[in-house]
């Protein structure tokens, strides 16, 4: 059975049915398609056995053996089931040993023998992307296209020893729209739609209520691949027949037609010799020109003498004249803009409208439109989720942000963003498709390549950046107040750190742009000829941002300020669970006056918008903040794809040590600090403290009283000190993190449990006696569990080989008073950054990452800039 994978990926979300009846599940297949169908079987209480799948590619697993692997379901990688035609007995005994009770092939392009398809009790399925027996074969979804079908659909049959011939389960149809392609079938009806019905169709037949009905022969269809061969444009046909064949074929293999042997369209270049891309000859970019009034062409005079006045030098001032190829200077812009502005009745232009139309027939355009209104930005539209919290009304977009607007996900599809504190839907939020990132990268790269980004001042990119850091602090409580409703933050905390700082990062970056500069170097000469040789600091391009849920806007900013900075254009994906900040961020960038493009902001799953951005080819950097698993992952993807260039902070476990002869009441203070801050959910957490024997106990004790008086609570109560964990699952998972712990014989002194109120509230946790080997020891929980082991008195070297002994290096830290063994302990650790005597003290000004598998790469400090440059050498022979 073949079935052409879809180039797009929805999600959606069914109510939680649970039936009497489950069954044990083989599915065999792969693609996105199919991980959506093996996690939504999952998610309604079916056991799925086994997972039989193709190899992986590139050294890169398929999406279906990825989410498989991860839950830990047995996974197959057979590249064949059969060879001349025979069953391979080892592939089908290891298949026999799962003992599945039903097949599901939700979408599997290798061939399944029958004793494999027949083996179990309740046969195979298969989802076939047409309404059956019309369009039987692999290129379905394209003929129904291409045969000007009305109604498109899917169906699910039972297999059989023929070819899309076995009997039907379900069928489920739509209208084909006229102009409907491939893409838009999948991405709105066969895709979604197509998930449901799988599950469905599984418990129909755990029920034992499964239609078996036979395929009529009247209306049967056979359709073979398309290939290029025979996609060739037949121009003697009807405009609805062409119009068919041409979205019939898609991308792939794409209709095409060969005019004068060859045709290859890149640019149009028009008679006065401006030149612009092809595909921007129709858009709206392309204004059509504006025929003038008699006022508007008594002022069209009059600039045209003031022109005149400045380029002295022009006998005649024509439409085609430039304004710089003519010789004029940045001086003469200010005289330009001032002198029209005191004779043309106070016309008030910008710098900018001179850069952006430099040839006087394009300003004199520009200036008919500016006063006509029609220049004017249209006002932002928004819609606001309206909340009434902490004493005032926050309003959230809660949409998609791609190209200065806010809009629904291109398929619809929302999903609940969470209130931890109490468990509570805040509101629905956009959940990005496939065509969603491809809109936003479009919109990016265009705002790069031909855009006012583009060609603005480094000075103006940084009064822009100013701008909005303004902003930002302008609306920093109602910025700290959805933050601590999104993600759980105590209000004060947030107001501080994760608002504060976000504030002081665009203004430290704003400070940079106009500092970016390359060098000149010295080479040989080339005798009797001389050389220059000087680099340049460029922007690399489209970059995409993923940033993590523990502090949503904090970590926007220590990215996307350094690559706007750089005069990179920017894709950014907050974390699912985390998205109203960057969303409310994407509002006030647009009052700031970014130009369109610039920013673009899609929530969603890391599973469908964060692979996609990662895999995209227009995507030349990606910045992302998470677990070292996903960033590995993205790696894998990003070098696959085109090699982007990439900066990863990862994954911690800290390790804090603290000497006899520190100062104990500050070292009790910030370590519980370094352990604590935000709820434990901070990458440089300190993940284990080292404690010298002789102050051991004593360092214990005194953590376990101020732990008691610690208030546990809302985070909008200024008096809480500690508020909910970021979600549900993070909870689960911190549970179980402490479970473990009890079951290796570490021992438990406080805390371990949820707080018995609604939300996700954990008590603070403090655990001893934990050794090297355990899973305490060796894994970061990212919650607040503080992880005690002691250490012999004066074993310096003892301590330090035990502190370095991980995969981690994001940070450390030490307490002593003695200055020598400071310095010495910060010398050996392997660690991004130390800390002395204090914790969690970062700047933005201070390069912050991490060593070994806490990734690599810099936020913040200069040399974050680098992470979005890229250097060119250029010589020259004089």
């Amino acid at each position: 059975m073949l079935l052409r994978a879809g180039p797009a990926l929805r999600r959606f979300s069914t109510g939680r049915v649970y039936f009497k009846n489950k069954l044990k599940l083989a599915l065999i297949g792969q693609s996105l398609f199919g991980q959506e169908v093996y996690s939504h079987l999952r998610k309604e209480g079916h056991r799925v056995v086994g997972v039989f799948t193709v190899p992986d590619k590139d050294g890169r697993a398929d999406p279906l053996a990825l989410a498989a692997e991860k839950d830990g379901t047995p996974v197959f990688k057979f590249p064949r089931w059969r060879v001349k035609g025979r069953s391979i007995p080892e592939v089908v005994d290891a298949y026999r040993a799962v003992g599945a009770e039903l097949n599901v092939l939700p979408f599997c392009t290798q061939f399944i023998p029958m004793d494999v398809i027949n083996s179990p009790k309740h046969g195979s399925i298969i989802y076939h992307p047409s309404l059956l027996p019309r369009h039987r074969g692999a290129s379905a979804i394209n003929w129904t296209l291409i045969m000007g079908d009305k109604q498109a659909g899917f169906s699910v049959f039972w297999a059989d020893d023929g070819l899309d011939t076995g009997p039907i389960l379900l069928q489920r149809s739509c209208d084909v729209k006229p102009d409907d392609t491939v893409d838009t079938l999948y991405n709105r009806f066969l895709f979604p739609e197509g998930i449901k019905a799988m599950v469905e169709a599984v418990q129909l037949i755990a029920d034992g209520n499964a239609p078996c009905t036979p395929q009529p022969e009247e209306g049967a269809t056979y359709e073979g691949i398309r290939r290029k061969a025979s996609a060739e444009i037949r121009w003697d046909q009807t405009a609805e027949v062409l119009h068919n064949w041409i979205r019939g074929h898609d991308k792939v293999p794409g209709a095409w037609a060969e005019i004068n042997g060859q045709l290859v369209v890149r640019n149009l270049q028009f008679e006065d010799g401006k030149m612009i891309p092809a595909s921007q000859y129709f858009s709206a970019g392309e204004a059509s020109v504006v025929q003038l009034t008699a006022e508007e062409l008594k002022v069209a005079d009059t600039i045209k003498v003031i022109w005149a006045g400045i380029l002295s030098n022009v006998s005649v001032i024509e439409d085609s004249t430039d304004f710089f190829k003519s010789g004029a200077s940045s001086m003469d812009v200010a005289r330009l803009v001032e002198e029209i502005r005191q004779k043309c009745g106070g016309l008030q232009l910008r710098s900018e409208d001179v850069y952006l139309a430099t040839r006087f027939g394009d300003f004199i355009q520009k200036v008919a439109r500016k006063l006509r209104g029609e220049d004017q930005e249209a006002e932002l539209a928004v819609d606001y989720v309206s909340k009434d919290a902490n004493g005032m009304t926050v309003r959230m977009p809660h949409q998609c942000f791609i190209d200065g607007e806010f809009v629904d996900a291109d398929d619809g599809k929302t999903y609940d963003t969470v209130n931890p504190a109490d468990g509570s839907t805040i509101c629905r939020v956009a959940y990005a498709s496939l065509a969603d990132v491809d809109k936003a990268v479009a919109a990016a790269k265009d705002a790069f390549e031909n855009g006012e980004w583009g060609r603005m001042s480094a000075r103006d990119r940084g009064g822009l950046m100013y701008r909005l850091a303004d902003l930002l602090e302008q609306n920093q409580e109602e910025l700290a107040t959805i933050e601590a409703l999104d993600s759980g933050a105590v209000y004060t905390l947030a107001l501080k750190t994760h608002i504060g700082m976000s504030v002081q990062t665009f203004r430290y970056f704003a400070g940079w742009c106009d500092k970016i500069q390359g060098s000149t170097i010295p080479i040989n000469q080339a005798r009797p000829n001389h050389n220059l040789t000087f680099t340049r600091k460029e922007p690399i391009g489209v970059c995409a941002i993923i940033i993590p849920w523990n502090y949503p806007l904090m970590m926007l900013a220590w990215k996307s300020a350094a690559c706007l900075a750089a005069g990179n254009t920017l894709v950014l994906k907050p974390a699912q669970v985390t998205p109203l900040t960057a969303l409310k961020f994407a509002e006030l960038s647009a009052k700031a006056g970014f130009p369109k493009g610039v920013i673009n902001i899609l929530p969603g799953s890391g599973g469908v918008a964060g692979q996609r951005l990662s895999e995209h080819p227009d995507i030349r950097k990606l910045g992302f903040t998470g677990s070292t698993w996903i960033g590995k992952q993205i790696m894998k993807s990003c070098a696959v794809s085109n090699l982007k260039k990439v900066s990863l902070e990862l994954g911690g476990k800290s390790p804090l040590i603290i000497f006899h002869d520190c100062e104990l009441d500050k070292a009790v203070r910030m370590g519980m600090g370094a352990v604590f801050f935000n709820k434990g959910e901070n990458c440089i957490a300190a993940g284990r403290l080292f404690v010298e024997e002789s102050i051991h106990d004593q360092f214990v004790m005194r953590v376990v009283e101020e732990i008691k008086k610690m208030k546990i609570g809302d985070p909008l109560d200024r008096s809480t000190d500690h508020g909910p964990q970021n979600h549900k699952a993070h909870l689960e998972k911190l549970l179980r993190h402490c479970d473990a712990g009890v079951k290796e014989g570490a021992t438990l002194v406080c805390g371990g449990r949820r707080v018995h109120r609604p939300g996700f509230f954990m008590e603070p946790t403090v655990f001893t006696d934990v050794e090297d080997h355990m899973f305490l020891a060796q894994e970061e929980s990212f919650g607040p569990i503080m992880v005690i082991s002691k250490f012999p008195d004066g074993d310096i070297d003892g301590v330090l080989q035990r502190a370095n002994n991980t995969e981690y290096g994001l940070a450390s830290g030490v307490f002593t008073r003695d200055i020598n063994k400071a310095m010495y302990v910060s010398e050996k650790l392997d660690a991004g950054t130390v800390f002395i005597n204090t914790y969690n003290k970062t700047d933005v000004a201070a390069p912050f990452g991490g060593v070994k598998q806490s990734g690599f790469g810099k936020d913040l400090g200069e040399e974050a800039l680098n992470e979005y440059l890229k250097t060119k050498t250029v010589t020259l022979e004089y």
